[in-house]
């Protein structure tokens, strides 16, 4: 069986190989794209998703959403992604426009026509915030969410804060509070599941999708020399390959202000939410096993 998906995300070169893997993976059905502003403006991200869904012949629909966060000023990684947000490819101009729908609206109807969809967040979650304040009754369709940020160790925006949480903390807080099941899949496994060099360099020698994705992870300010952190692949590594990962069930509450905001905080004792949990956290993952898939992933797409 398939499993049905929606992403919402904001490419930058990390959310391409993400949209990437799940566009092409044959377990995966990728029923819509929504956009946000965070890696680049929404306008940004919006060409960016299209140009994916362009470069490999697909028909879905891409909508665009929010361009910035509920409250917070919007502060971008353009350092990290480029001005275009994914650099190092010519998509060239022809690749389409999204559809008329606002991201919101989109969602609620494709949601509302599926049972057990299961959405991924790659961004900032604005537009998960809105839908589920305007249109509460899709709650009940959604399997799960698979998201892309957070941290029970560290940040990368601040020594607390990721970027995606920090981007939008309030609408994090939102989506954990939404009672929808949750897995964070943060910078926990994120910073771990690093593409090696060696992966990177057979990576542009696969096929014309490995030479794209080359293309734009050679032009990705993030990493070391370690390797390259491919923070939102992994949620659909997860999705294909759970095993690969160790987790903890908890209640993961989200720092909406002070110095420590976007900091997500894990109750990993269950000591202070009357046993409850609102949230399944990565905490580690099988590194080798994610080069692995990612090259095997890739020489798969014709």
């Amino acid at each position: 069986m398939t499993t049905k998906i929606i992403m919402d995300t904001d490419p930058g070169i990390d959310d391409a190989a993400a949209l990437t893997m799940a566009i092409n993976n044959p377990s995966l059905d990728l029923k819509l794209i929504t956009t946000v502003a965070g890696n680049v403006t929404v306008d940004k991200t919006t060409a960016n998703a299209l140009k994916i869904v362009h470069f490999f012949g697909k028909d879905i629909p891409v909508a665009a959403g929010a361009e910035q966060p509920l409250i917070k000023p919007f502060e971008d990684a353009a350092r990290i992604h480029g001005e275009s947000g994914m650099p190092g490819y010519d998509f060239g101009t022809d690749y389409g426009k999204p559809i008329d729908k606002s991201a919101v609206e989109a969602l609620r109807d494709a949601i509302m026509a599926e049972d057990e969809v299961v959405l991924v967040p790659t961004g900032s979650y604005t537009n998960i915030a809105l839908l589920f304040s305007e249109y509460p009754e899709v709650k009940s369709h959604i399997k799960q969410i698979v998201a892309m940020g957070g941290s029970f160790s560290g940040g990368n925006m601040t020594s607390a804060a990721e970027f995606n949480v920090f981007t939008d903390p309030d609408a994090a807080k939102i989506m954990y509070n939404a009672g929808v099941p949750i897995v964070t899949v943060g910078l926990d496994v994120t910073l771990k599941a690093l593409l090696t060099a060696d992966t990177i360099e057979k990576l542009g020698k696969l096929n014309k999708t490995g030479e794209m994705l080359h293309g734009l992870i050679t032009h990705y300010n993030d990493g070391s020399d370690a390797g390259r952190p491919m923070h939102d692949v992994n949620t659909i590594f997860y999705l294909l390959h759970p095993e690969a990962f160790r987790t903890k069930d908890m209640w993961v509450d989200v720092q909406t202000d002070g110095p420590a905001i976007g900091a997500t905080v894990g109750d990993v004792r269950a000591a202070y939410h009357d046993g409850k949990t609102n949230a399944k956290g990565c905490l580690d993952i099988d590194a080798d096993a994610f080069n692995k898939w990612f090259l095997e992933e890739v020489s798969k797409i014709k």
